[in-house]
């Protein structure tokens, strides 16, 4: 029997306890959030994307409580157990950024918190870091670069092809049943593309059961809908948006980690090193050779000590 078949049998709860994770649940803002957890002291926020969910954390988080954090990974909104919005059916950028805000405010940000940000999170974090920047002391961001680079990238023929799944997701009457099929089959494959070479059968178990509720899906897809709406995407009034939301620099250090086979969104030796330009002194890019997109359960030993050698070098952790 697999690690994947024994936790696919558990609870959220029971799933956590075999990790050596806490669970939790606080209002910030509009939502009750809930969470994993491990460790005590100042706030390390670690944030998923799509199609994710905090599990991905399950080795980070005992690392960060080990270097002296609180660390904290909800359940982003629309994944389940986490309460359901009341619009299911659209999430701006700016939501995101507001979410990421409140929960610092509702779990004790500060000056010594830390934001580690995946993903559409990563997209968040950049809005969050320069409109809260009493909310964070330091980040680290994984797989989506400042907006400006970001950008660069989307009208490209390469990134076209990575981000098919922007426009098959605006096909609303049919993507809901096309991604429940086949055990959410769709979903693994995305793993497969962005992963290259990654079995990702126990993090899947996580998925399945975050998305499993027609409600909750309907709620998560609303983050493709309410950025890549054909009638409104890449137009100038979209751009604005989106730079009013998460454009330009931040003051806080930040450790920005990219993988050379990251299938979702890709990058240029000469992007990564652009990045510390758009943060605070102690910033530092690192282009991963040998990982895709989701690094923190493809190579964890190596990314935890990336991350907390970094947290080292810029004055807090032990």
């Amino acid at each position: 029997m697999t690690i994947s078949d024994i936790i696919s049998t558990t609870t959220v709860d029971e799933a956590a306890e075999h990790y050596g994770l806490g669970r939790g649940r606080v209002r910030a803002g509009d939502l009750t959030f809930e969470y994993l957890e491990a460790g005590t002291g100042p706030l390390a926020l670690c944030l998923h994307g799509f199609p994710d969910s905090p599990f991905t954390f399950r080795h980070l988080l005992p690392e960060l409580a080990d270097a002296g954090f609180h660390a904290v990974a909800p359940f982003i909104r629309g994944f389940a157990p986490t309460e359901l919005p009341p619009l299911r059916t659209w999430v701006h950028t700016s939501v995101m950024v507001t979410d990421q805000i409140a929960l610092a405010r509702a779990l004790g940000g500060g000056p010594d918190a830390l934001l580690v940000a995946h993903d559409w999170n990563a997209v968040a974090a950049w809005g969050a870091l320069g409109r809260a920047p009493d909310a964070f002391g330091r980040a680290v961001v994984i797989n989506i670069p400042p907006f400006d680079i970001f950008a660069e990238n989307l009208g490209t023929y390469e990134q076209i092809k990575k981000s098919f799944y922007f426009w098959y997701f605006q096909m609303q009457s049919v993507i809901e049943d096309r991604i429940r099929q086949d055990d959410f089959r769709f979903i693994q494959d995305i793993w497969g593309d962005w992963s290259p070479g990654y079995e990702a059968d126990e993090d899947m178990v996580h998925i399945r059961r975050a998305l499993a509720d027609p409600d909750h899906l309907h709620a998560a897809l609303g983050y493709y809908w309410g950025q890549f709406d054909p009638g409104r995407f890449g137009s100038p009034q979209w751009a604005a948006q989106q730079e009013a939301a998460w454009g330009g620099s931040v003051t806080q250090p930040v450790l920005y980690l990219h993988g050379t086979n990251d299938g979702c969104h890709g990058m240029t030796p000469e992007q990564t090193a652009a990045v510390p330009a758009y943060a605070g002194p102690g910033s530092a890019a690192e282009l991963i050779e040998g990982v895709g997109h989701f690094m923190l359960v493809e190579k964890p030993a190596e990314i935890n000590k990336r991350i907390t050698d970094w947290l080292g070098r810029t004055g807090r952790g032990r």
